[in-house]
C-alpha cells in the first residue's frame, strides 16, 4: 500500500506532468488520424499509444523516479516493463473507447479524455511499484 508521504505526492504531481505531455502527444496523433479519416480513430489510437510511451519512459526514468543507472540491460527492461504497463491500460482504455463509441454511441472526441480518469492512476502505480520500483 502507498503512504501519501511528501514524497509519493511529488512523484504522482510529477507523474501527472509527464501525463499531461503524454496526452498531449497522444490526442494530437489520435486527432490527425481523425481528421484524415474518421473511421481511422482505432489506428491513431494506437500509434498516439506508441510515440507517448516512449515520451513517458524518458521522462519518467529521468524526471519522476530518477533512475541514474545507465545500465543498458537494465534500461531495456525498464522499457519493456514500460510498455507493458502502458499496454495493459492502453487496452482497457482501447477496449472502453470501442464500447463507449461504437456500441454506446458516444462522442470519440471527448471519450479518449474520459478514459484518463482511470488510466493515468492505473499506470502511475504500475510504473512506481514494478516498472521503476
Amino acid at each position: 500500500m502507498i503512504k501519501f508521504e511528501k514524497k509519493n505526492i511529488l512523484q504522482f504531481l510529477k507523474f501527472g506532468i509527464v501525463g499531461i505531455s503524454n496526452t498531449l502527444v497522444s490526442l494530437i496523433i489520435y486527432y490527425i488520424f481523425l481528421w484524415i479519416d474518421p473511421d481511422c480513430y482505432l489506428v491513431g489510437n494506437v500509434v498516439g499509444w506508441a510515440v507517448s510511451v516512449a515520451n513517458a519512459f524518458y521522462w519518467n526514468n529521468k524526471y519522476v523516479f530518477a533512475d541514474k543507472s545507465h545500465n543498458f540491460g537494465r534500461m531495456v527492461i525498464k522499457l519493456g516493463k514500460t510498455y507493458l504497463s502502458y499496454g495493459a491500460t492502453f487496452l482497457l482504455s482501447t477496449g472502453l473507447l470501442y464500447l463507449e463509441v461504437d456500441i454506446m454511441g458516444r462522442s470519440a472526441v471527448i471519450c479518449p479524455v474520459l478514459n484518463l480518469l482511470v488510466t493515468i492512476p492505473l499506470n502511475f502505480f504500475l510504473n512506481k511499484f514494478w516498472t521503476f520500483q
